[in-house]
């Protein structure tokens, strides 16, 4: 374990360089004239794995391809295989102006590598690698076989991972997945995230008059499909911040109360909070803490709101229709498909009978929940005590991962999320950055993690 260690300090600077080079790379697979961009990339992420001894492959997929690696398969009784998933591709960089430099031409400054991807999900997943080249070149006897998955798709939604792992599960099967792609609380302070949320998003458009009408000629005799979308909306949700729908919560999980006591943990000062927000006062579901709201309590959110003139000056029209898009963010156990089903069984008692109303059913995802207190979960906070040299916390975390959920189904995999950003990373914003005291962390989480892990199989 000190070789190892040893090999990670003395290889650093190198290590870095490498995350610049992968950084260099415009992987953004949102935009197709970058497609020979994410084959480039997979192809130098392919090469980079067989220089350290792992057996890769670059796999067509019907999209972008994904990047298969395996440490060498040793003779003998079954041993333990974990899988580590990560992404090469990123966001797109634009706004281009509001980058301090070029987003593919990487900076170091203040400690961090500055540059698209950096974080999300390059050099995350890049830690494993690095720690996984200092066990075989020393080598120290890795207790457990490793493969590693790296797709290209997962900022458009992992579209072909799905069918990529019923098509290998066999080879894929493992004992369980390591995922570095999430996020940590504040600096120096490590974190095991157990939960994820989950959601539905669907689309409303209520249509009143065959055609945008005068409201000084027509206002008053004829009901305005803007007006109604809005007071539609507002019974969505009461002034305590809970949703009104029936049936919204029948299901939902409640917190325990060793989860309330491990989130009372997390750091938070609401001062400090609403001033990086920018609001004047907080809101959320009464009864919980602003962690609880954010990342273990349903919601519903207004994500777009469009009807009527919305350019220079004032038109003087009752608009013909008017469009909103819905999102609710789920907690274990609710199921995407059964809320959509409320939500517009609701809607629709609602709906005045002097417009017509239609819905549109959009993308859903399964909250995803790990218990804490099982002996994976517990190697792991291990693992993460040791390479942070801190206690561990608990986290659940507001946003979705669907490709979690497909590990549980098609592999029969749970997955531990170890993640390694921090709060101002700018994931998917300009000047995103990686803390590079983070990158060597999860170099010796690569470490500690795996014969942690190995002794619970």
């Amino acid at each position: 374990m000190q070789a190892v260690l040893d090999y990670l300090q003395t290889h650093h600077d190198r290590f870095v360089r490498d995350l610049c080079e992968y950084v260099r790379f415009p992987s953004v697979s949102a935009q197709p004239e970058h497609q020979n961009d994410l084959r480039a990339c997979a192809a130098w992420l392919a090469a980079r794995c067989r220089r350290i001894g792992l057996d890769s492959e670059v796999c067509d997929t019907p999209g972008h391809p994904v990047v298969l690696a395996r440490t060498p398969r040793r003779a003998g009784p079954r041993r333990p295989h974990f899988l580590v998933y990560g992404h090469y591709d990123v966001q797109p960089p634009e706004p281009f102006e509001l980058w301090k430099s070029p987003p593919f031409e990487p900076r170091l400054e203040n400690g961090a590598v500055y540059g698209r991807g950096a974080s999300d999900n390059k050099g995350q997943h890049l830690a494993h690698l690095n720690a996984v080249e200092a066990w075989l070149a020393t080598g120290a006897e890795l207790p457990c076989d490793l493969t590693f998955l790296i797709e290209g798709e997962e900022e458009v939604g992992s579209r072909s991972l799905a069918g990529f792992l019923e098509a290998r599960r066999a080879e894929l099967r493992c004992d369980a997945v390591v995922v570095s792609d999430t996020g940590m609380p504040a600096p120096g302070l490590p974190a095991l995230t157990y939960a994820l949320r989950g959601i539905a998003a669907l689309e409303i458009t209520l249509t009143g008059p065959n055609r945008d009408l005068h409201s000084g000629i027509f206002g008053g005799s004829v009901d305005n499909p803007a007006m109604a979308l809005c007071q539609m909306l507002a019974r969505l949700r009461d002034r305590r911040g809970r949703v009104n729908i029936p049936g919204f919560y029948d299901e939902v999980v409640p917190l325990s109360a060793y989860e309330r006591r491990q989130l009372a943990r997390l750091p938070f000062n609401e001062r400090e909070y609403r001033r990086f927000l920018g609001v004047p006062r907080l809101f959320g579901e009464a009864g919980y803490t602003p962690w609880e709201q954010r990342s273990a309590r349903p919601t519903v959110e207004i994500n777009g709101l469009t009807s009527g003139y919305q350019g220079e000056g004032s038109k003087t029209i009752i608009p013909a229709w008017a469009r909103a898009k819905l999102t609710f963010r789920l907690v274990p156990n609710q199921r995407p498909d059964r809320i959509a089903r409320l939500v517009v069984r609701h809607l629709r008692r609602l709906t005045p009978p002097t417009v017509r109303a239609r819905f549109t059913v959009g993308h859903g995802g399964e909250p995803y929940l790990l218990d804490p207190r099982g002996s994976r979960a517990q190697a792991a906070l291990r693992a993460l005590r040791t390479a942070f040299n801190r206690d561990p916390v608990l986290l659940r975390e507001g946003g979705s991962i669907p490709i979690v959920t497909q590990f549980r189904k098609i592999l029969g995999a749970e997955t531990l999320l170890l993640g390694l950003a921090l709060p101002d990373d700018n994931a998917h914003s300009p000047n995103e950055k990686f803390d590079l005291g983070n990158y060597a962390a999860g170099m010796r989480l690569g470490t500690s993690l795996w014969p942690e892990l190995a002794a619970v199989a």
